[in-house]
């Protein structure tokens, strides 16, 4: 196979749908793409953002739990996602996050100065500068994420070994990697495993999910984890992309999704994400599923 050479997306579980929206779309001014359903559970709003609406390389999921059952922090997840910002960028979205209610730290956990918050429900995300200087301050795309593994030496070794990731240093806490395409997400390894595993629940990120090309590839590394003994799930059909899953040796879930059909596949660019979507085989359910969803308030 190929290396991996970019994320295609990272899925977290959030709370309230509506403070979801307001806060990414408000605060950190992204766009939603897509609001369709959790396709396990048709209850509940499956919401894609992005930067903007053409960027394959920067899509956040969230699953919105009605019952603001919060979760644990532990090992087997992502840790804090990065944000990519202009140079010379962040003390401008300091002040304007602290403006916005939203309290900040600056921290150097991406090796580099790294601004950290959270968001409405408490997932733990940071912006790190970039060297491309822009005309606005915007989110530019992932700059990567910390992985808080139960083994971090199996986790580091599928991470080279396996995905291929570029191998680019070591300090006394974390080892750190970063994907072979155009743009480098920076994947960082914290080198202490945490004792407790993490519990499912608000707040939590759930997967990070890996860019192949096509159909060919990810049956190849469906068949390629599955030779080396590991847990991998049959493919599953998400409609704007396939997916394979497994729990890696350090409990995160990972999962490998497809770069096609893409979103525009039920909707064109101009109207992405302003009306729920579902996919034909749950269309005839319409009715039943709409009205277990409070409608979003878009503007």
């Amino acid at each position: 196979m190929k290396p991996i050479t970019h994320i295609h997306h990272i899925s977290a579980i959030v709370g309230d749908a509506q403070e979801t929206y307001d806060f990414y779309t408000k605060i950190l001014k992204l766009t939603l793409i897509k609001q369709t359903v959790n396709y396990d559970d048709t209850k509940i709003y499956h919401l894609y953002f992005s930067n903007h609406k053409t960027n394959s390389d920067m899509v956040l999921t969230f699953f919105n739990w009605p019952n603001q059952y919060k979760g644990r922090i532990g090992a087997g997840q992502i840790g804090r996602l990065a944000f990519r910002i202009p140079k010379d960028s962040m003390a401008e979205w300091e002040m304007y996050l602290n403006a916005q209610g939203v309290k900040t730290r600056q921290t150097h956990t991406f090796n580099q100065a790294t601004l950290e918050f959270e968001d409405i429900h408490g997932l733990t995300l940071a912006l790190v500068e970039s060297e491309e200087e822009r005309d606005t301050s915007d989110i530019m795309g992932f700059h990567g994420v910390t992985m808080l593994s139960a083994n971090p030496e199996a986790t580091t070794g599928l991470l080279q070994e396996d995905l291929q990731l570029e191998y680019v240093t070591t300090t006394k806490e974390n080892v750190q990697y970063q994907t072979v395409g155009e743009v480098h997400h920076q994947v960082i390894v914290e080198s202490v495993a945490l004792e407790k595993l993490r519990r499912w629940g608000v707040g939590i990120f759930h997967h990070i999910a890996w860019s192949v090309p096509n159909d060919d590839e990810h049956v190849a590394w469906q068949h390629h984890f599955r030779n080396k003994g590991l847990n991998v799930t049959e493919v599953k059909e998400r409609f704007y992309f396939h997916a394979i899953y497994m729990k890696e040796p350090g409990h995160l879930v990972f999962e490998f999704a497809t770069a096609g059909p893409g979103f525009t596949i039920d909707e064109d660019i101009e109207s992405l994400g302003n009306h729920l979507q579902l996919p034909p085989f749950y269309e005839e359910r319409r009715y039943e599923i709409e009205s277990h969803l409070t409608p979003l308030k878009l503007n």
